[in-house]
């Protein structure tokens, strides 16, 4: 099983996701876009927000679109 993330990523994420930036299912990807346009703390958090993002979009990208 998986690992629980913490609330602050999560919400970070969904806002990172939901905003003008355009992310990749790659992981390499959003890391380095991340590191280019948000100051992070630690490369410990930049690394975690990047996977949920990772993740995020690779659940938009299967779900089908509702009718």
């Amino acid at each position: 099983m998986g690992r629980v993330r913490q609330t602050y990523i999560k919400r970070l994420a969904k806002d990172l996701v939901d905003s003008e930036k355009e992310f990749s299912e790659d992981f390499d990807e959003n890391k380095q876009i991340l590191n280019d346009t948000q100051e992070f703390n630690s490369k410990r958090l930049r690394n975690r927000v990047a996977g949920y993002v990772t993740t995020l979009k690779g659940q938009t990208e299967q779900t089908p679109p509702s009718q």
